[in-house]
Parts: structure tokens; C-alpha cells; sequence
């Protein structure tokens, strides 16, 4: 995902408030390059991806709060600071911003002055190996209506971990196309789309869920515009955390209690459930919707993983 593809959102919604804040607004808290002198490049890279990765916690938040939604992010550690800083931050906010602001210039000034080549695209293998997941594996879920009725299974298959998405392979069966599934870090599909045939969702999963964390975002119905209501504007509690040993891996598991309202009908439709995700992958391991909306009623549960056929 380039950079431009994925901050394209953030430039049309600036476009669309004039009267937000400049960037130069927030100035940057000076950080000196120096301290990172130590740092090879990977290391640089990695500490960049943290810095962003704080920032993208802390526009959350502002997003949230103000109820805006200026920055739809769900776009990973991928930070654009002119929206960031367009949210209008103040007090501790502001503070915290310019100082990742700041060292992200340094860490910037540091990679040109070591002549660093740009972050590889892919994760780093010491990065990657703290997944429960691995390129090649074969993720199979369990999909029902909530009310009962014939499972179907969707298999996503691991094509690549790379440093801001992780790329799947999506069948409904081994008979079927494989199909591009592309999640961010946390488990959100930046661009998942009505018609993709089965329920997503948007901006609703962040960076470093801690119990208690309050989430909004949108449930992205499974069937054609023409057909489906739109999406679902939900929000969530993070009720529960802990290490979840299933189907032979080491799960940290944050579970989501889910709550909004379905569009259409003039009135809308409820809907309420219960999401259980990995907190170092996003890979989901359950969902359970209940609603009137029968587009929005669903169990979801992955059931097994299959490793590469060379490591069987």
C-alpha cells in the first residue's frame, strides 16, 4: 500500500475543513538526531514505526473524542501529521503530538544521515517471529447465522507480513478464486468494500488495546450497495485481555463488547455482539453478532490452522 493510497482519505477531509488548525500550529519539540547515532538502520526503521504507531494511538483518541472523524485512519502506522495535527489537539494532546513530531524529524534527519535505503516493505524476521501467524498458513473460519442455519467456511490464506498490512488470500472454499483480503496491524480492512461477500470491518480496531479502551467504528455489510443497508456505525469496550492458548498458538487475546446502530429503515436496527482478537496480529479468532438486520446476525470462529504444506 503506498503512501499516498493510503493517506488519500485524510487529504479529502482537509480539503473539507477550512478552518482546521495548520500544520505548523504544532510546532515539532526539537529531538536531537544524535541520541539515535547508535541505531543501525533497521533499528531506525523499527523506532519510526513505534513513534507512528503512538501517534496513530493519540489521533484515535482525538478522532473519537471530537466526534469528527477527520482522520479515518485504520491505515496501520502510516501517519500523515498535517491531518493529525489538523484535529486541533490542545493541552496534553498537543504536547504529546509535537513531541512525536519531533523525534520523528530526528529519526528522519538520523536515516538520511547514515544514507539509510527506505523501511523494507515486508516485517523484519525478528518482528515476525513474535506473530502467531506465519507466511503460508492457512486460517479457517466457521461462519453461521447467528440464529442458526448451514456454516460456510472462509479460508485466508497468509501471502505476506509486511511492516503496515498483513495480505491474505481469501477463498469460501478450496474450490473458489482466491480473492486479495488485506488487514492493517490490528485487524481492521482499510478498504473493505460492500460486495466483497462477507462482513468487515473499518477503523475499529487500534494500536495497543488496553482493558477498558472505548472503539468506534464501521461493520461493512457483506452484500452489493444496491442491496445492503450500509454500513454500521458501532462502538466497543475492550472487557477482557489475556493469553489465549487455541489451535496451538499463543493468542493475546482482547475481547470487544459491540454495540450500534444499523442504517436504514428510518429508525435503524440494533445491533450488539462480541469480538475476540489478537492484540500482535489482529487476526480474528471470534465474532458473534446479534441484530434484526439478518446481514448483521452472524457467528464467526476460526477453527483451525493449517502451517505450509513444507512444514507438515
Amino acid at each position: 500500500m503506498t503512501p499516498y493510497r493510503c493517506c488519500a482519505p485524510l487529504i479529502a477531509a482537509l480539503a473539507l475543513a477550512g478552518c482546521a488548525t495548520r500544520s505548523g500550529d504544532v510546532a515539532p519539540l526539537l529531538t536531537d538526531p544524535s541520541l539515535f547515532a547508535a541505531l543501525g538502520c533497521e533499528s531506525l526503521h523499527d523506532e519510526t514505526d513505534r513513534v507512528r504507531q503512538r501517534a496513530a494511538e493519540v489521533a484515535y483518541t482525538l478522532d473519537e473524542r471530537s466526534g469528527t472523524n477527520i482522520v479515518a485512519l485504520g491505515l496501520g502506522v502510516t501517519v500523515f501529521w498535517p491531518a493529525l495535527v489538523a484535529m486541533r489537539p490542545t493541552g496534553p494532546d498537543a504536547q504529546e503530538l509535537a513531541r512525536l513530531k519531533g523525534r520523528d524529524e530526528a529519526l528522519q534527519r538520523a536515516l538520511a544521515d547514515k544514507g539509510c535505503p527506505p523501511a523494507p516493505e515486508l516485517l523484519p524476521a525478528a518482528r515476525a517471529a513474535g506473530l502467531p501467524i506465519a507466511v503460508g498458513d492457512l486460517l479457517v473460519y466457521e461462519e453461521r447465522a447467528a440464529a442458526g442455519g448451514p456454516a460456510r467456511e472462509l479460508r485466508l490464506t497468509v501471502n505476506a507480513l509486511r511492516r503496515h498490512e498483513i495480505d491474505f488470500a481469501a477463498q469460501g472454499d478450496a474450490r473458489e478464486p482466491a480473492r486479495p483480503w488485506v488487514q492493517d496491524p490490528y485487524g481492521n480492512q482499510p478498504e473493505a468494500l460492500p460486495g466483497q461477500g462477507w462482513l468487515a470491518w473499518k477503523r475499529l480496531l487500534r494500536p495497543d488495546m488496553k482493558l477498558g479502551d472505548v472503539l468506534a467504528g464501521d461493520l461493512v455489510p457483506p452484500q452489493v450497495p444496491r442491496e445492503a443497508t450500509g454500513a454500521a456505525r458501532v462502538r466497543g469496550q475492550v472487557i477482557a485481555l489475556g493469553v489465549k492458548h487455541s489451535l496451538g498458538r499463543p493468542f493475546d487475546a482482547a475481547v470487544i463488547e459491540l454495540f450500534g446502530e444499523v442504517p436504514g429503515g428510518g429508525l435503524g436496527t440494533r445491533v450488539d455482539g462480541v469480538m475476540v482478537v489478537d492484540r500482535k496480529s489482529g487476526v480474528l479468532l471470534r465474532l458473534e453478532l446479534h441484530s434484526g438486520n439478518p446481514e448483521y446476525a452472524l457467528r464467526r470462529t476460526l477453527v483451525r490452522i493449517d502451517p505450509p504444506a513444507a512444514a507438515r
